[in-house]
């Protein structure tokens, strides 16, 4: 079963390591786990997120790309 959140991210993605960080605050406060998805294993994500990596979603909804805003993450999971 995929977490309610999930952030896909590439391997060397400074913005990625960005949206880690808020995700596990972010969740560690809501008692959840995340799931990371690197999308360069698989070609459909890396045509779909493209460049717009880091994308966070929750229930399958983007919140954020590039820059994660944490206060959103908290409404989406609420």
């Amino acid at each position: 079963m995929r977490s309610r959140a999930v952030l896909y991210s590439r391997v060397g993605c400074h913005l990625c390591d960005d949206a880690r960080d808020v995700l596990t605050g972010v969740c560690g406060e809501a008692g959840i786990d995340f799931e990371e998805i690197d999308i360069d294993g698989d070609p459909d994500l890396r045509a779909r997120y493209g460049d717009e990596i880091p994308v966070v979603t929750v229930d399958d909804a983007i919140v954020g790309f590039w820059r994660i805003d944490p206060e959103r993450v908290r409404k989406a999971l609420a």
